[in-house]
């Protein structure tokens, strides 16, 4: 993978939170991907994906080139396009343990 420091991070700590979140609900396998396919589109950004299979629901980040220091993030699904509306975090205060809350909350949450 040929990406930004800013990427990597944010990756590792997804990854973090992956495997905190295995640990201590065995019915929440999330999937994680890395998207850097919209820069051959010309958009300079990247993003993180984050499903749960079983019930379609997506955490999408996005990391702007324009905005190295903003993460923004939508609870989503996987089999819908997302919406224009978007959250905001300051990037140093997204932590795994931030994701891991995400994921805990969102994918359990029954819809």
């Amino acid at each position: 993978m040929n990406a930004n420091p800013a990427l990597l991070s944010l990756s590792d700590i997804a990854s973090q939170a992956h495997e905190k979140i295995q640990q201590d609900f065995e019915d929440i396998n999330p999937v994680i991907g890395v998207i850097q396919g919209m820069r051959k589109v010309g958009i300079p950004a990247d993003a993180i994906t984050i499903d749960c299979l079983v019930s379609n629901k997506r955490i999408l980040v996005i990391l702007h080139d324009n905005h190295p220091d903003i993460i923004r993030y939508q609870f989503t699904f996987s089999d819908k396009d997302p919406s224009d509306d978007y959250q905001e975090a300051a990037s140093a205060d997204v932590t795994s343990e931030t994701m891991y809350g995400w994921i805990k909350e969102y994918f359990s949450i029954v819809t």
